[in-house]
């Protein structure tokens, strides 16, 4: 009786909520694993006076078309709120819903059970309450002008584990099927996951108590990965106590199922939603968005030097004093690029990739950062070094050697151009990402025999930006890598010291690159063992040299703002 009288209740309250709401199942008696101490019911409804919680015992979804004059999509998002499981937030519903809206995406609200069930899993009545919710989204698919294969879910936290387990284990009944509708699958076809929690297995309904870092925390097993398993986009602080390497681990588990995906951490940052935008930029590279507009070059962005002031160029090694010098190499040399508008004494030193093989400062790895740069008024240094590879020696001998002594004369230099000595970054792209790792965790090692008093100025850097480095994990240290650097046994290679004058990094790195993602990736999560706040963007379907051609709307066109969202947050460009 009790039950039925609850039903009454809610039934009349839905008809009396002018929003459009739909109840996930058809009676209370029918709800599995029902509590009497859980509420379906966002915090701002919780925390008033007159809350009735007998009112808000029902689950619901909450519609919110598309916004009027936004591009027609086929596509709808569920926004899944987080709050530990023990209520439901708003911070995905603020954060996401107008920009998907805007977007002409369809997007329901799902508000299901909290607090957490007792005698049984801490997300099993919601995980219940999340299956159903998206077979009535499905079911709603042709009625409300939505693809029933392009639903994606997006969370926060425990929102995340929820959205999570929804992408991967959708497979698994949460609960007993109580009517025809539970005959509708439940996969969805992608997620984007903000502050992944609870998903390694030292952090299971709690803060990570050992960083998701130790050597026996798994991914918790009720996360299947199953054959149903969809794109997931994923970010992270690195600060975050539900610990970022919870978002490292799915990431890798899902490149060994070559499911497209992406990961984004941020330094500095804990438990919050970051990178709204890359997760728009996500769906529009898998194409959930519809029809990416025409690719663009690069080298046609970014044609010209109007920011430019100055430029000179100098020989790195005086002559006839070159280090390790092979007949076949050629002859390295640094080019000052001074900006019109100087903003920052920062010094950005950048060069190219090419195998060790060959290089140049005017290709697209180079020429459109240092326009970019100089566009925001920071000097920028172009170096080309030795190549091809020495003979006799290990591929990147000489081409250290170059760096080392340009960092020295490019601090040396700096003073007599109103310049800061000691805010000089390295940027590099494959090859040159690589060389970039060395000069940012190897500068307290001796790359040659000093040669001059220049030799002995020191040659440490304050941050690197390394551009889908190669060349950096054992499965792949003269070649692409062989297993895609997912196995236990690719590790970092042993020309990376990491040693204590490493400074941050910013990766970027294309999820299909054959010189593999998982160089960027395990790299960072060597830095964050040692505490050191850097930053990683991978992107989903884009292989070696992404930025070369790239489509609007999609992270492979926006990744110089990665470089200056980069500086400016680690404060590398501010002026004392």
């Amino acid at each position: 009786m009790k039950h039925l009288l609850l039903t009454v209740v809610i039934a009349s309250i839905a008809a009396l909520n002018a929003a459009d709401r739909t109840m996930l199942w058809p009676s209370v008696e029918k709800m599995p694993n029902y509590q009497a101490h859980q509420v379906a019911a966002m915090t701002h409804e919780t925390s008033k006076k007159d809350f009735n919680a007998d009112s808000h015992r029902m689950p619901y979804l909450e519609w919110h078309e598309a916004k009027k004059g936004a591009p027609k999509t086929d596509v709808c998002m569920i926004l899944i709120p987080g709050g530990g499981y023990f209520k439901c937030t708003g911070s995905v519903k603020k954060k996401c819903l107008d920009k998907f809206r805007d977007l002409g995406i369809t997007c329901v609200s799902l508000v299901y059970r909290t607090p957490r069930a007792t005698n049984q899993p801490f997300y099993a009545t919601a995980w219940a309450d999340g299956q159903r919710a998206v077979r009535l989204v499905r079911s709603e698919a042709e009625r409300r002008g939505f693809n029933p294969e392009k639903i994606g879910v997006v969370g926060m936290s425990a929102g995340s584990h929820l959205s999570l387990l929804l992408a991967a284990s959708s497979q698994t009944n949460a609960y007993a099927a109580v009517d025809k509708l539970d005959e509708t699958s439940c996969h969805v076809n992608w997620a984007c996951l903000f502050a992944l929690a609870y998903a390694k297995t030292d952090g299971l309904g709690i803060p990570n108590t050992r960083e998701g870092d130790a050597i026996d925390s798994q991914l918790d097993s009720i996360f299947m990965f199953d054959n149903k398993t969809c794109p997931i986009w994923m970010s992270h602080g690195s600060l975050d106590p539900y610990s970022p390497f919870a978002s490292t681990a799915v990431y890798r588990k899902l490149r060994k199922m070559k499911i497209p995906s992406e990961v984004h951490i941020y330094p500095d940052k804990k438990h919050r939603i970051l990178g709204v935008d890359r997760a728009v930029e996500f769906m529009w590279q898998m194409g959930f968005l519809g029809k990416l507009p025409a690719p663009e070059k690069l080298m046609d962005r970014y044609p010209s030097d109007d920011y430019r002031a100055s430029y000179s160029k100098t020989n790195v090694w005086p002559k006839g004093c070159v280090p390790s010098f092979q007949e076949h190499q050629c002859e390295p040399y640094l080019e000052w690029h001074h900006p019109k508008t100087l903003k920052t004494k920062a010094i950005q030193i950048i060069y190219s990739g090419g195998s060790y093989q060959g290089n140049t400062p005017d290709g697209f790895e180079v020429a459109p950062a240092r326009r970019y740069l100089n566009e925001r008024g920071m000097t920028v240094v172009t170096m080309r070094y030795r190549t091809p590879r020495p003979k006799d020696l290990a591929k990147h001998t000489t081409a250290w050697q170059d760096l080392q002594r340009t960092i020295r004369l490019v601090r040396k230099e700096a003073p007599s151009y109103g310049l800061d000595p000691d805010r000089i970054g390295i940027m590099g792209s494959s090859a040159g990402g690589h060389l970039t790792l060395m000069g940012a965790t190897s500068s307290r090692r001796k790359a040659y025999a000093p040669i001059d008093e220049i030799d002995k100025i020191a040659c440490n850097v304050q941050w690197a930006i390394a551009i889908y480095p190669a060349y950096s994990l054992t499965d792949g240290a003269d070649e692409c890598n062989k297993f895609g650097g997912n196995e236990d046994s690719a590790r970092l290679v042993r020309e990376f010291s990491f040693d204590l004058s490493t400074c941050p990094i910013l990766f970027i790195h294309g999820d299909t690159d054959l010189w593999a993602a998982m160089n960027s990736v395990k790299c960072w999560e060597q830095l964050s063992r040692m505490g050191i706040q850097s930053e990683l963007h991978t992107l989903a379907l884009r292989p070696h040299c992404f930025q070369m051609i790239a489509s609007p709307k999609t992270g492979s066109y926006t990744w110089l703002e990665r470089i200056g969202e980069f500086l400016d947050a680690k404060k590398f460009c501010e002026d004392k």
